[in-house]
């Protein structure tokens, strides 16, 4: 069995973060996906939800076999047991260098995941801050 892993926050659940989670599931055959605990608010944001409802959100997709929670993903790919790192083109900082290394010199694959064009959390948080609700 060919496990993988993907990471994300998935605080605006949307179908570019569906369509992710699909294509991860398409190059194995279980998927696991690490939620993102950000304590350190490194992304500068105030979440909509919290750590627990997004794990339950992304455990409700049909495609996804398990849901864990990391703080870094340069640690978290140490820690679990996987074949296939499955990555957006927008995750590439510091600690997503680190895990890539880790991963080269681990015997893991890793697989770039495109993004859904016009879709993003940011985009729709700018859509939101320029709503009056």
């Amino acid at each position: 069995m060919k496990k993988v892993l993907t990471v994300g926050v998935f605080d605006f659940f949307h179908i570019g973060h569906l369509n992710v989670l699909r294509t991860a599931k398409s190059v194995g055959d279980y998927l696991i996906v690490a939620v993102h605990d950000d304590k350190q608010n490194s992304k500068g944001v105030k979440f909509l939800y919290s750590l627990e409802e997004r794990m339950y959100f992304v455990s409700s997709i049909k495609c996804v076999d398990e849901v864990i929670k990391y703080e870094r993903v340069d640690e978290i790919v140490q820690k679990v047991d996987f074949d296939v790192f499955a990555f957006g083109p927008d995750q590439n900082h510091q600690y997503f260098q680190l895990a890539f290394d880790w991963c080269r010199e681990n015997g893991k694959d890793l697989v770039m995941v495109d993004r859904t064009e016009g879709i993003s959390s940011t985009r729709i948080r700018e859509i939101l801050a320029n709503k009056s609700i």
